[in-house]
């Protein structure tokens, strides 16, 4: 018996082990280990205020999003994806911002100082974090923080990988459908897949077999999309609630007109 606890103890006080991030920006694919993240000229300690995916407020050793994406230009598009399959649609944008505003940067779990569980039972949000100094600077989406970031790569537009996705081509490019496109490749396509299209291991598919706005009156389509668990409460739900800060009231029903819209478009996979 004292031996299998203190084997226990002894796997209790393992530390975590070293990781490593894919980076797929070009012709030549850089991988970064832990270790060298954390010695990188330009790390430091910074503050996140009310993080995302912690609710409170946290301090963590990053390197600028911007000093990691090497060759990346501003009108690129790039893809984070997590070790569970959620996979993040990014701007590059925003992640090479290195002024004023909303900038990104690469948050890096120590294995000798280990981050919190996300909550009870569950692991950190490391080894990679993308997280955000200035938010709402940016309008940037609880979307737009991948936590357990294994490999970022730089990829085509949505519109052309998923054309499936793709709304009436005879709808003007600011038809309120075509922004509502736009928020959902923001703010869900991370998680879900839509007639069959995206690369998202997370969540259901919004269209096959049934649209969320054939099966939910528009009213509370809106409210599960706000607060989730006002509607369905189960302990291992994932999807976050969108405050009217992250996705204002006109935002939301653009997002809601786009599914409605789709709902007369389902392509099987």
């Amino acid at each position: 018996m004292k031996a299998l606890i203190l084997f226990g103890a002894l796997l209790l006080s393992t530390p975590l082990s070293a990781a490593q991030l894919n980076l797929e920006l070009g012709a030549s694919p850089r991988t970064w280990q832990t270790e060298e993240l954390l010695k990188h000229p330009q790390a430091q300690t910074i503050t996140i205020t009310n993080d995302v995916s912690y609710k409170r407020d946290m301090s963590y050793r990053a390197v600028p999003m911007a000093a990691l994406l090497t060759g990346t230009k501003p009108d690129d598009h790039l893809q984070a994806v997590a070790l569970d399959g959620f996979a993040a649609e990014l701007a590059a944008a925003p992640l090479l911002n290195t002024h004023q505003g909303a900038r990104a940067w690469l948050a890096i779990e120590d294995p000798a100082k280990p981050w919190p569980p996300l909550s009870e039972g569950k692991h950190s949000a490391g080894p990679f974090y993308l997280v955000w100094t200035d938010p709402q600077a940016g309008n940037i989406s609880p979307e737009q923080w991948p936590f357990e970031v294994a490999s970022i790569k730089r990829m085509a537009p949505v519109a052309e990988r998923f054309p499936a996705l793709l709304p009436d081509p005879a709808l003007k490019a600011d038809h309120p459908v075509n922004k509502g496109f736009a928020l959902f490749q923001k703010n869900c396509l991370a998680c879900h897949r839509l007639n069959g299209a995206g690369d998202a291991q997370f969540g259901p598919d919004l269209n096959i077999p049934f649209n969320p706005t054939e099966y939910f009156g528009a009213k509370f389509l809106k409210r599960y999309i706000r607060d989730p668990q006002s509607l369905r409460q189960w302990p291992q739900a994932k999807m976050p609630g969108f405050s009217s800060t992250v996705l204002p009231e006109g935002d939301l029903d653009l997002l809601v007109g786009y599914l409605k819209h789709m709902a007369g478009r389902k392509i099987k996979p």
